[in-house]
């Protein structure tokens, strides 16, 4: 790589770090470009020139700190029914580990006036990714005949989304999230799923019940 690539390269990951540091250090996700670009040390016109815009900034900021797929290719051995938990259960383990910048996104994406921040938390290729857990279950029997995959990845969205919007607004804490998503995610995949799997499934709807009664309930939401 050349120079004058190199210093490209490092002024991106200025930016992606500035970004990162002010969503956690202001709890807003709604950073200006003016602010993003002051942290990092460049010009103004910098962040335009190598990102082209603030939702091009926040993609590479999500990017930048999350492994996920890395993390998941080490369960690849795992029943395809588990992985769709464990997927769920390293995707909320990413938001408790790191409260201080997640929930600010999820705060602005769940805004009416956050359209934007919700297209890029909910891509096309994090549709993919559920949409392919669902496939493989599907190709190993597990999934009920005839059942169509999109409304069942839809259906598990709107849990997870559901899970989410209640963490934002505080009905649950962040020690709930993980057994909340996890609760709604077995109660629909014990309905969409062959007779075979519910026993595997019972179990884990009962073990995130017994957490969920165990843990401390927020406080009702104002």
């Amino acid at each position: 790589m050349s120079q004058r690539e190199d210093a490209k390269a490092e002024r991106r990951r200025r930016i992606v770090a500035a970004a990162r540091a002010l969503i956690r250090e202001t709890g807003d996700a709604g950073l200006s470009m003016r602010a993003i670009a002051a942290r990092a040390g460049v010009s103004l016109t910098t962040p335009y020139n190598l990102f082209g815009s603030k939702r091009a900034i926040v993609v590479a900021v999500l990017e930048d700190v999350r492994q996920f797929q890395d993390r998941f290719a080490e369960l690849q051995q795992l029943d395809v029914i588990d992985r769709i938990f464990q997927a769920v259960s390293i995707s909320m383990t990413y938001y408790a580990q790191d409260e201080a910048f997640y929930r600010p996104l999820w705060t602005e994406a769940l805004d009416t006036n956050g359209k934007e921040l919700r297209t890029t938390l909910s891509s096309e290729r994090r549709y993919a990714f559920w949409r392919g857990l669902v496939d493989e279950a599907a190709a190993a029997g597990a999934v009920l005949p005839g059942l169509d995959a999109d409304l069942l990845v839809r259906s598990l969205e709107r849990v997870f989304g559901s899970a989410m919007l209640s963490w934002v607004l505080g009905a649950i804490p962040t020690s709930n999230l993980e057994a909340t998503a996890g609760l709604g995610y077995a109660l629909a995949l014990r309905g969409a799923t062959v007779p075979e799997r519910h026993p595997a499934i019972e179990a884990r709807l009962m073990g995130y019940q017994r957490e969920l009664l165990r843990l401390p309930k927020a406080a009702p939401a104002a």
